[in-house]
């Protein structure tokens, strides 16, 4: 049994931190697993007042499902995002992840990490614990049930 512990978004760093995950993590996608990362192969990044953002090794995530969108964000931190949709048993999530194809020295290690949004697909787990999306449509966080403090993305929140 997978279990977290207790920490308080609002004492994130900002500058945001990356760090390893130590637990497994999933993703289900029209029925199907289409990521499975060991527990020790991915990351989290860690920033005031987010739910942590999950990055996938490349090899954990079946390529087959990603397509290639045409959006692109910029992050002061990590630098430009690239998007992809998944696409699979006549499905398709629209800019359901994001991956960084040159991010900065800092984060270098998330290279081409793939990122999805709990909103976009059937379940994302950490260990055994089942995520709830960040609130908002722009952050990409997964919240966990050992997670305290005020998490930013719901109406109102997007300012701070």
């Amino acid at each position: 049994m997978t279990v977290l512990p207790v920490e308080n978004v609002q004492d994130y760093p900002r500058p945001p931190r990356l760090e390893r995950v130590h637990q497994p993590l999933r993703v289900i996608f029209a029925g199907v697993e289409i990521a499975n990362a060991d527990a020790g192969t991915a990351w989290r990044v860690l920033e005031t007042h987010h739910a942590p953002t999950y990055y996938l090794p490349p090899d954990a995530v079946l390529s087959a499902v990603l397509v290639a969108s045409q959006r692109e964000t910029w992050c002061e931190w990590k630098g430009r995002a690239a998007y992809v949709d998944l696409v699979l048993n006549g499905r398709r999530a629209r800019n359901a992840g994001w991956f960084y194809p040159a991010p900065t020295a800092q984060f270098e290690a998330i290279r081409d990490h793939i990122a999805l949004y709990a909103t976009s697909v059937d379940a994302a787990y950490v260990g055994e614990i089942r995520v709830l999306p960040q609130p908002g449509d722009f952050y990409g966080g997964w919240v966990t049930p050992n997670l305290i403090g005020k998490i930013k993305g719901a109406v109102g929140t997007t300012h701070w």
